[in-house]
């Protein structure tokens, strides 16, 4: 992709990342800014093959969200019930084991469990379910609660933070995921998840896991009522954290759903848009290894022309997502294993199949010469087809 940098304006800024150099707040803001999308993916297609050597990974994970009640109210959130909704739900610790059997006979080698604030359950429930997760198989990674649930459940414990994790990971926590971040500007915080922790408190969890041995991942919410500066704020925060700690295993931009909430979204995020976030955390994230595409957000096809911008991964067969599609998601509620495999083929890419910290569990085979010919051809056409649908 490097012809579309020779004419280019950001010419520059592709030279800085081709000489191993950091960008700065301002280049992010100026990518943001720039209209020459192709531009820009081949400068973060450039930082990607560097990282990754043309692997795109995906992994074998089922989704399960506890329930659905919440004691906030934040303006964004389509998933959140009050105990009065006739559609809340609350899942009992022997229904989420069962779930979890039910899927370990599928292959996967990851749970992904986060849910609302709930306003009773004791903080037991939390710790009997990840020991009882635990129980039923001892390779299979718990990736569980965002840094508003820990905080949560912190004050039902009376704990520090670092009391809570450390009991949380003595239950069988492997890792935290990365939701709530949204953005971190206290402005739109404010604007759209009142009551939600600060941006400092999402990140000293984050903080205190790293430093308990912990990993994790993090997340944007872009495309809603933020400005680009803010974006790149949010990221600015996020890269000098992983500095700091080196705990973050993975970035995972996540597109605004318009849908079924209470804030009116114009212009909700494009493809463009979606692909140039994509692209520009990628070239500006230099201490991050792993940039996600979230399929259920995008679409499986913009995700697959965002392998081409600066994402290396997937994410996961899911199995059942509640939150996004809540929203107002298009997208299904699953992934096979071999569409996964699939679209990172033709994307030109060697598939991985990963587990929770992005470590290769298998590498699929290099695609044969001809194959590989063939599939260089292609690979063109399938970015002119994805980007047209878009």
């Amino acid at each position: 992709m490097q012809f579309f940098v020779q004419r280019s304006e950001l010419r520059d800024l592709y030279d800085k990342v081709a000489a191993g150099q950091r960008i700065s707040e301002a280049d992010a803001l100026r990518l943001f800014e720039s209209k020459d999308l192709n531009a820009v993916g081949a400068i973060a297609d450039l930082a990607c093959q560097r990282k990754t050597g043309g692997r795109a990974s995906y992994i074998i994970n089922r989704y399960i969200n506890y329930s659905n009640y919440c004691i906030l109210s934040c303006q964004f959130c389509s998933f959140a019930r009050k105990q009065r909704d006739a559609d809340g739900f609350q899942l009992g610790v022997e229904e989420i084991v069962a779930k979890a059997r039910e899927a370990l006979r599928l292959g996967i080698t990851e749970l992904h469990i986060v849910g609302g604030l709930h306003p009773s359950l004791p903080f037991s429930y939390y710790t009997d379910m990840l020991k009882a997760l635990r129980a039923l198989d001892p390779r299979l990674q718990l990736k569980c609660f965002t840094a508003i649930e820990v905080l949560h459940l912190a004050w039902l414990a009376k704990k520090s933070v670092s009391e809570t994790l450390s009991a949380l990971k003595e239950a069988g926590l492997d890792s935290l995921t990365g939701g709530g971040a949204e953005i971190f500007r206290k402005e739109v915080r404010s604007a759209i998840a009142r009551g939600k922790e600060s941006a400092e408190e999402y990140l000293d969890v984050h903080r205190t896991w790293h430093r308990l041995g912990g990993r994790s991942t993090c997340t944007m919410l872009f495309g809603q009522v933020e400005t680009l500066a803010d974006r790149v704020d949010h990221l600015r925060q996020l890269r000098a954290l992983q500095d700091e700690t080196h705990g973050f295993v993975g970035f995972v931009p996540l597109p605004y759903q318009p849908e079924n909430n209470d804030i009116p979204v114009h212009h909700p995020p494009t493809g463009f848009d979606a692909l140039r976030t994509i692209a520009i955390s990628r070239i500006y994230l230099d201490n991050f290894d792993h940039i996600t595409a979230y399929w259920v957000g995008m679409g499986l096809k913009l995700a697959q022309v965002a392998l081409s911008y600066g994402a290396d991964d997937l994410h996961g067969t899911i199995i059942e997502e509640h939150i996004f599609h809540m929203a107002g998601a298009k997208s299904p509620q699953l992934q096979t294993e071999a569409e996964m495999i699939k679209a990172i083929r033709e994307a030109g890419c060697t598939p991985v199949q990963r587990n929770t910290f992005y470590e290769p569990i298998k590498v699929w085979d290099a695609l044969t010469p001809q194959a590989a010919s063939d599939d260089n051809e292609g690979r063109s056409k399938v970015l002119e087809a994805n980007l047209a649908t878009a």
